[in-house]
């Protein structure tokens, strides 16, 4: 396993690798500002908290659920350093990395001036997938059998989060209905600031391992290796992905806040929790079985089904037609910039 000094010495000695990180540490820092938000969105639109309090909940949340779930797992982690292969020559290799990186960033600082909350994990994966076609020339660069299961997560995060979602949401109004109001409603406010901690854990684990598993990637290229031969992933690195990742949410996520927790829909406290268990419980599951899944498509299927299981007409559905066009033109439009910018940098480096 790789030491900080050792990664200080690899920097030192390889000037491409220091711009190679610091994309990669872009690309972390641009997830923490638009993807990590949405974990706390509703609890913020609900008022059961602050916007500054929320954020710093998310922020520690997420570094924990990071730490703690590499220690538990890295199967997320393992199915991304899996999904392609750059080939034998890590000097072309690094040039494709860097180049999905680029691309990776220049779609996600997008997404956040319009406060539209993309997914940075359909845009690493797109961006990566795009990079090694361009490098291979062919479907040799894409392990099928690993990209596979971003299809199945795909179909995880939205149906499993829009359903339970919804099915919760009216559950709970039958099962409270002789219950005080306003007791309730208290009640309900308090567990929404858990569900939505809980949420921010299961993001950190989710994406924190995704692109810490890029950052590894981009060391064991420098040194012309794999990631499984690195050894395992350090505790620095999973520290130095957490805290950039901490930092973009402290920075950039009140804009994208707003869009998901005030302007898609409004939710009763009952409904925010709704949301914020069923984001929770389909990110765990996701987690502990490797699939990559976007926690943004994630919690806002949730939120849109906790919204519409009370009245389809409180849900702002264009907004939400303008999130989901994101989410489709994510794939190929990042695909497409880092298959682009890889052929470009392979004659420029």
């Amino acid at each position: 396993m790789i030491t900080l000094s050792e990664f200080f010495g690899l920097l030192a000695s390889n000037p491409f690798l220091v711009l190679v990180m610091v994309l990669i540490l872009g690309t972390i820092f641009v997830n923490g500002a638009t993807d990590a938000a949405n974990a706390i969105a509703e609890v913020v639109g609900t008022r059961s908290m602050d916007i500054d309090d929320a954020i710093l909940m998310s922020v520690i949340c997420n570094f924990v659920g990071l730490v703690a779930m590499t220690f538990i797992s890295t199967a997320v982690a393992d199915t991304i350093s899996g999904m392609v292969d750059f080939g034998g020559d890590s000097h072309l290799a690094m040039i494709a990395l860097a180049a999905s990186t680029v691309g990776i960033v220049a779609w996600g600082v997008a997404a956040w001036i319009f406060g539209i909350p993309t997914s940075e994990s359909h845009a690493l994966i797109a961006g990566l997938t795009g990079s090694a076609l361009a490098v291979s020339g062919g479907l040799d660069g894409v392990n099928m059998g690993e990209w596979v299961k971003v299809l199945y997560g795909l179909v995880l995060s939205t149906v499993l989060g829009y359903l339970a979602g919804w099915i919760i949401a009216k559950i709970i109004p039958i099962a409270c209905a002789n219950a005080d109001r306003r007791k309730a409603n208290n009640f309900f406010g308090r567990m929404q600031i858990a569900g939505a901690a809980g949420v921010a854990l299961m993001h950190g684990a989710q994406d924190g391992q995704k692109f810490m598993s890029t950052a590894m990637l981009a060391i064991a290229l420098s040194v012309g290796k794999t990631v499984g031969e690195m050894g395992g992933f350090p505790l620095w690195i999973e520290v130095l992905c957490a805290a950039t990742m901490a930092i973009g949410t402290a920075i950039g996520g009140k804009k994208i806040i707003k869009k998901v927790g005030m302007e898609m829909v409004q939710l009763d406290k009952y409904q925010g929790f709704s949301a914020s268990i069923s984001a929770m419980i389909s990110l765990f599951i996701a987690t502990v079985t490797g699939l990559p899944v976007s926690t943004t498509h994630t919690k806002t299927a949730a939120i849109m089904g906790a919204g519409a299981a009370k009245d389809v007409r409180s849900v702002n559905w264009g907004v939400c037609k303008e999130m989901v066009l994101t989410w489709i033109f994510t794939f190929p439009g990042c695909g497409l910039i880092g298959y682009a910018l890889a052929k470009l940098f392979l004659v420029i480096f």
